[in-house]
């Protein structure tokens, strides 16, 4: 689809009040676009996108995407799933049901009404992986009855469904598999390592890294996935991914804790606790793909991202 035509379309975000989408919203309205944002509230939140209520070209639906949804729309981004620990083990059928049920949903309402649609994979359909860093054609190393598998093995068969759908369709699919992701507006309480880091440290708490922090991650700072995401969709009908979108650059859980000490400031220290189940030990995304079909790569470097998402628990912390 033309980018011209795209930009005055109506898109749908499932997800829309959650952290990654409220971002994705902010930039297509920018954009010029109509969007239609789509939210059950089980992990979003409405504060997330308060400051859209008055702009004319918005419009907010409390709806599950484990029920069809009948709307007339131009684009579609499918983010709609918890994509935490915390929340996505707290009821872990409905995850799986949420990840693929809702694709199926969304998939025949991209069919019926012929237009592009974009999933949001993870890296975590990589598992606990054994080649790193993890190029797209990795097959992952995924433990398929664990307590993470509610929303690996969920990803994984959204992405056979959308290739399915592709291939015996001939919908346009995009799919995209994120790395970690962090900036203003994550949920200050749904585990995740830079959330929870920086705000232990702002109330003066003690720090806690299970293992003795040497597993890695690959950080990537929500303006930058956001950018990721618009280029993909722009991209031809022949570019349909999968796609990582992440940040290569690798730190230790242990850096990353220390960074935010520095940052901070105050007396936390680090206190180790035991390894979860089937956490990984290394993520590190390699982005040769998206350099080479989106002409894409992230530009916010860790310290500068911190530094932004800082500023932002700050006034969260503060009330």
């Amino acid at each position: 689809m033309p980018q011209s035509n795209y930009r005055r379309n109506r898109v749908l975000v499932t997800g829309g009040a959650g952290f990654l989408g409220s971002h994705l919203i902010d930039r297509l309205l920018d954009r010029g676009s109509e969007v239609l944002c789509v939210d059950n509230l089980f992990t979003g939140d409405k504060s997330n996108i308060d400051h859209l209520a008055g702009n004319p070209r918005f419009e907010f639906m409390r709806h599950d995407v484990c029920l069809p949804l009948f709307v007339e729309v131009d684009a579609i981004y499918n983010l709609a799933c918890p994509a935490s620990p915390i929340h996505y083990q707290h009821d872990p059928v409905q995850t799986t049901k949420t990840s693929v049920h809702g694709a199926i949903n969304m998939l025949g309402l991209a069919k019926r009404l012929r237009v592009p649609i974009f999933q949001a994979s993870t890296s975590e359909v990589y598992g606990d992986p054994s080649v790193h860093p993890q190029p797209e054609s990795y097959w992952g190393n995924v433990n398929p009855i664990g307590i993470r598998s509610c929303y690996d093995e969920g990803k994984r068969c959204a992405e056979t469904l959308f290739f399915d759908y592709h291939r015996q369709h001939g919908l346009d699919v995009k799919v995209a598999r994120i790395f970690n992701t962090y900036g203003p507006r994550m949920n200050a309480a749904d585990g995740r390592v830079v959330s929870n880091f920086i705000v232990q440290a702002l109330q003066g708490e003690d720090i806690t890294i299970y293992g003795d922090g040497s597993q890695t991650r690959s950080f990537c700072y929500v303006d930058d996935l956001v950018d990721g995401f618009l280029r993909f969709m722009d991209a031809g009908d022949d570019v349909h991914g999968p796609i990582n979108i992440g940040n290569p650059n690798e730190f230790t859980i242990r850096q990353l804790a220390e960074k935010v000490i520095e940052k901070v400031g105050g007396s936390s220290k680090l206190i180790e606790k035991p390894l979860p189940q089937d956490d990984p030990m290394q993520r590190k995304p390699d982005i040769s793909k998206a350099r080479e079909l989106l002409n894409w790569q992230p530009t916010v470097e860790l310290d500068e991202g911190l530094d932004r998402t800082i500023a932002y628990f700050r006034k969260v912390v503060a009330g």
